[in-house]
């Protein structure tokens, strides 16, 4: 396992170098090993990785835990260097106690966490969700909802522990950095893009939000290290506007990652073999 400070060292060495950070999402051994091939600071896997490599738009399939457990040693395998970081899934009706589920992940092997899946985006466009979550919360005594991937966030920082947060908020982002998390990702919605991507917010809309996020962040505190994440950052090029308008200091590409340059890659290799003709005999 790869600790706390060295990650940060890492991360904190390449932004002084003035480059971006990038995370990749890996779901499969083949993307895992090309993405650290390619420079990708760290490597993070997500459950929903298995709908995008199953030719499906992004969504849990089955019991997210679980699956992101059993990628692991498929990525170790390939992965050399690269700090291996999983996507937990802070409100799992299956285990109430948030210390049983980091001890799995912790003994898994990986290297970091972050909270994914997310109610996030739930909670801030209905109240219903965000009244069901305080309801559940109220009966467990107990945090839930968005506020259960914040206690996580907070144990693993007093272990330690390197963190990630999607946050959709300029508040979010406040009550992760509070909660000492070392890294916010401003989410700005399901990525755009490809043969099966999300509607997405206008790209002036969706900088503004990037911005007003990461500054609810520096706000509590300006040494966090804050990126961006899907809406229509969805090709490399589409960042360039991200690092000239807003003062973003990376990217997290799932969809943008794993899914969009398969989709492109394998459709050109077969254009490619077809493009051509037998001789006559």
């Amino acid at each position: 396992m790869i600790n706390r400070a060295d990650i940060l060292s890492g991360l904190k060495r390449t932004l002084a170098n003035g480059d971006v950070i990038i995370g990749a999402g890996c779901s499969a051994g083949i993307v895992a090993k090309c993405a650290e091939l390619g420079g990708a600071d760290l490597i993070v896997c997500y459950s929903t990785g298995l709908s995008r490599i199953m030719g499906l738009r992004t969504e849990v399939i089955g019991h997210s835990n679980p699956r992101t457990l059993e990628m692991y040693d498929e990525i170790s395998n390939v992965v050399n260097s690269a700090p291996i970081i999983a996507g937990i899934e802070a409100n799992d009706q299956t285990t109430y106690d948030l210390g049983i589920v980091i001890d799995r992940f912790l003994e898994r092997g990986f290297d970091g966490f972050i909270n994914f899946p997310t109610v996030g985006n739930h909670e801030r466009v209905s109240d219903f969700f965000l009244r069901e979550h305080e309801n559940i919360a109220s009966s467990l005594k107990q945090p839930w909802g968005f506020a259960r991937e914040v206690e996580l966030i907070r144990l693993l920082r007093e272990r330690d522990i390197f963190t990630m947060s999607y946050v959709f908020t300029a508040g979010q982002a406040a009550r992760m950095v509070e909660a000492g998390v070392d890294v916010v990702c401003a989410h700005v919605g399901g990525t755009a893009g490809g043969l099966i991507g999300f509607p997405a917010d206008p790209m002036e809309e969706a900088l503004a939000n990037t911005q007003r996020i990461m500054e609810g962040a520096w706000e509590v505190d300006p040494d966090v290290i804050c990126l961006a994440h899907g809406g229509p950052f969805a090709e490399p090029e589409d960042t360039r506007v991200l690092y000239e308008r807003t003062d973003a200091q990376g990217f997290v590409g799932a969809s943008s990652i794993e899914r969009i340059p398969i989709e492109k890659a394998v459709m050109n290799a077969v254009l490619g073999f077809k493009n051509h003709k037998v001789r006559k005999r």
